[in-house]
């Protein structure tokens, strides 16, 4: 029997739950879930099964050590107690990720120094020699999560974020991550049963990803590298047996339909369906939502509209009161799905969700609401059987807690505002550092006005309690991826997914793994 060991997926803030069912499908052990992330056990089978099939994932992490670290000291001792010759191959480069939540250690950076200090004190100590670091193509990825005094030491199995299917030849302006789309879609229950709509699909991530889950199609198998195929034990026969498995794969009966006003997302769209291969599942067509028609078949809309962000769209409130003018005119017996992030965007829809769920796009906290639309009066479609919110979704609703006591939403929009363009809506994972208030370094820009308030305040206070009067100014410093055909990424070519033989691929792929933590 193979041996077990301890894993980590990682994925957005409110996709935990959906992460632990697919893991739970995928036949993983002893599954927690935590924040941003789940824990789970399995072996070397199920460390590339998770890499390739799991759709909410952003990478998976197989920790080596545990341990408390009160200090810098004690965290380099700690490092330098584990055997790296056992990781790091004579000749091979390494890299160290950092994500710190701790009052002792602030700084991400300095505690990627002090791991890799230990690691090459040791090699140095033991043969004289140092392996070389790489930040943009590394051997080894190591990362290293602190929470207060708690460490743990893994190895990062995936490379660059598993976001990054694979399939994506051009994006629009903000496109939306492919790991947040998959999460979405299969929050809401669907797994290709109807039609499935984006009537503002952007460059199609919505609907590539629809396509995948409806077809069982694991989302890496575009994907040309994983960071463990570097590793001493890689297993490249079983690697092959898991990377070529489509026995789960199954028949999509519907159809998937997307719709975007501008000719270039159109485009882009198509571009990005014919490179994952999907153009017999879905059609795209350039057509304003106001020209949006009742579809013959039963469907479900999902869809990612503007919020005025770094999209700057003309009279947003007019848009989403043109939204809930269409669900409610053309869509009658269906339910939709919206993603968004102002209130006031949501309210000029003008129709009552069944649940609404927390999701956060990027550093915005949004919200995924539910519509469930019907013909005629609330009365005579319940009075029919219909159902407007299921028992788990009047639970899920009762819950205390489902958002933050103080929504960080922007001020109220008028219908004459520009659109802001400051924020964005794609994710960038990072290192989060706390400064002496307790705030995260992605939340000082926008609290600065208040920052600023709060200390002239404070200031003025004081000097008025000493028989002062405050005249001075303050100076105030900021703190700093289906068998068959597959298109190939490296060449613009397609190739056949089955007869790649992976041992002849090319190693020195110059990509830059970022930081996506």
């Amino acid at each position: 029997m193979a041996q077990e060991f301890e894993m980590i997926a990682k994925t957005f803030m409110g996709l935990e739950n959906i992460l632990a069912e697919e893991l739970t499908q995928l036949g993983a052990n002893n599954i927690q879930i935590g924040r941003r992330m789940v824990s789970f056990t399995g072996d070397q089978e199920m460390l590339y099964r998770a890499n390739i099939q799991l759709h909410t994932a952003i990478r998976i992490l197989k920790p080596i050590a545990h341990f408390k670290a009160l200090s810098a000291e004690d965290m380099y001792d700690e490092v330098k107690k584990i055997d790296w010759s056992r990781y790091i191959g004579e000749g091979k480069t390494f890299s160290v990720d950092s994500v710190v939540y701790s009052e002792e250690f602030r700084n991400s950076r300095f505690v990627t120094y002090k791991v890799k200090d230990a690691i090459v004190d040791q090699f140095r100590e033991n043969t004289g020699t140092r392996p070389n670091i790489s930040v943009s193509n590394p051997d080894i990825r190591l990362n290293i999560h602190i929470a207060e005094d708690n460490a743990t030491l893994s190895l990062d199995s995936s490379g660059e974020s598993l976001h990054r299917r694979g399939y994506r030849q051009e994006n629009v302006e903000a496109p939306l991550n492919e790991v947040l789309a998959a999460g979405m879609i299969l929050m809401t229950g669907w797994r290709g049963e109807t039609d499935f709509i984006d009537p503002m699909c952007g460059s199609g991530t919505l609907l590539i990803e629809a396509a995948l889950i409806a077809r069982n199609i694991s989302p890496g198998v575009f994907r040309k590298e994983y960071a463990f195929e570097r590793w001493a034990d890689f297993d490249s026969e079983l690697f092959d047996k898991v990377y070529n498995d489509d026995s789960q794969e199954r028949e999509f009966q519907h159809h998937i339909y997307g719709y975007d006003i501008d000719t270039k997302a159109v485009n882009t769209a198509s571009l990005n369906i014919r490179a994952a291969g999907l153009s017999k599942d879905i059609t795209v067509t350039q057509q304003d939502f106001k020209d949006f028609v009742k579809p013959k078949e039963k469907a479900i809309i999902v869809t990612n509209p503007p919020y005025g962000e770094r999209i700057s769209t003309p009279n947003l409130l007019g848009t989403y009161k043109m939204i809930g003018e269409r669900l409610k005119h053309a869509f009658g017996g269906n339910t939709a799905w919206i993603l968004s992030y102002r209130e006031e965007c949501f309210e000029q829809i003008g129709l009552k969700p069944s649940i609404k769920i927390p999701l956060y796009n990027g550093s915005l906290e949004c919200e995924f609401r539910k519509y469930t639309m019907f013909e005629g009066k609330m009365k005579e479609f319940r009075e029919e059987g219909g159902i407007v919110k299921t028992e788990e979704e009047i639970k899920e609703m009762a819950q205390k807690h489902r958002f933050k006591k103080h929504r960080d939403f922007k001020q109220r929009l008028t219908e004459d505002e520009d659109n802001a363009e400051g924020d964005i809506r794609s994710f960038t994972f990072h290192s989060f550092e706390k400064d002496h208030l307790g705030r995260k370094r992605g939340e000082r820009r926008e609290l600065w006005g208040e920052r600023r308030e709060l200390w002239g305040e404070s200031r003025e206070t004081r000097d008025e309690k000493r028989g002062t009067r405050y005249r001075g100014s303050h100076n105030f410093k900021r703190e700093d991826k289906r068998g068959g055909r597959v298109f190939d990424k490296r060449g613009g070519k397609s190739f056949d997914r089955k007869d790649r033989n992976r041992n002849n691929k090319k190693q020195n792929v110059n990509e830059n793994f970022n930081n996506e933590d």
